[in-house]
């Protein structure tokens, strides 16, 4: 991981107001429980600046892999993996992009994966926070019952609340490029040893 990237990411995400601090839990997180710290990723991956430094991060990150798509769980994943796609065909790479929708379509296809995906191919999940887990978890889960191979997850943040220890448990390559380990201060997360599923 380049920790030049990551320092402009943590100015970046200081500058467009994606790191959040209260001096009592105010903030509700996914998993219900409630914070004095959060971090919005959206404040990131809907800036310009935010969202082609990210994409650069992310495929700096997938180099040594062999990976046919990007994506994960909406709406988080959606905007990094649209901006690392973009990028990476900027730079003659071919990466297609999916996402997983929370429950099927209600109509039309049906589909609970929407854009390209193939069985058999190597993919990688990303999302902007991982607390728990669950998104991440519930994306991976999609896209192996499609057939596929999770070979890289990869998080702007890692709030280490178990989400990372779980996925690292169950052999998922797991890399964050920030961190908010309590008192719940920004930092720049270190390298991941690296593991295979």
């Amino acid at each position: 991981m380049n920790t030049e990237a990551s320092k402009r990411l943590k100015a970046i995400a200081i500058e467009e107001g994606a790191y959040l601090k209260s001096d009592r839990p105010i903030f509700r997180l996914s998993s219900g429980k409630m914070s004095d710290h959060y971090f919005e990723g959206k404040k990131i991956t809907l800036s310009p600046k935010g969202a082609h430094h990210v994409a650069k991060m992310v495929l700096d990150e997938l180099s040594g892999e062999k990976v046919d798509a990007i994506g994960g769980l909406v709406i988080g994943a959606a905007l990094i993996a649209s901006a690392v796609a973009a990028i990476a065909d900027v730079e003659g790479k071919n990466l297609h992009t999916f996402i997983v929708r929370e429950k099927p379509k209600e109509h039309g296809t049906q589909r609970l994966i929407e854009g390209h995906l193939k069985e058999g191919w190597q993919v990688a999940v990303v999302d902007d926070v991982i607390t728990t887990g669950a998104s991440v978890l519930k994306a991976i889960e999609a896209v192996e019952e499609a057939g596929c191979s999770v070979v890289k997850v990869i998080a702007i943040v890692d709030r280490h609340e178990g989400g990372s220890d779980e996925l690292r448990k169950r052999g998922y390559n797991f890399q964050a490029f920030l961190r908010l380990k309590p008192p719940g201060e920004l930092a720049i997360e270190e390298p991941a040893a690296s593991t295979g599923h």
